[in-house]
């Protein structure tokens, strides 16, 4: 079963290449912009996901797949990297595997020449971080 945090970065990545979120079987359609807000996500985004809760997953799926965000918090899925574009799929635990990734339909993609999608960022924690392997170098 894929945690809620990794649904939630699925989301992020797949949202920040412009792929939609589709609801009530694509009565509506969202996309929220900006994904992220310094080292968090927007709120744009969190209003997307409170929507999804409020459905519970049900008839919401992203662009370009046919899983459900309700199956993928169900056992028998988990996220993945796609083995062609390093982005996160839904994949199912047991059986034969979804050959097709949402970058499927996405022109040039994967173009190395552009940045890739991120997950939010804590500045202070990664400056922190590189702080203590700087003073651990430095007393070796």
């Amino acid at each position: 079963m894929a945690s809620t945090q990794n649904v939630k970065l699925y989301l992020a990545y797949w949202f920040q290449l412009g792929k939609k979120l589709v609801l009530a079987n694509g009565r509506e359609l969202l996309l929220p912009k900006p994904v992220m807000e310094g080292g968090r996500y927007s709120r744009q985004f969190e209003e997307c996901w409170q929507k999804i809760a409020d459905l519970e997953g049900k008839d919401c799926y992203l662009e370009g797949t046919d899983t459900t965000i309700q199956s993928l918090l169900s056992p028998g899925w988990d996220i993945y990297p796609c083995a062609r574009c390093n982005m996160p799929i839904a994949t199912v635990e047991l059986g034969l595997p979804s050959i097709f990734c949402p970058c499927s339909d996405l022109l040039y993609w994967p173009n190395l020449e552009l940045p890739v999608p991120r997950s939010p960022v804590s500045t202070n924690n990664h400056l922190t971080r590189i702080k203590h392997r700087l003073d651990n170098h430095k007393s070796s």
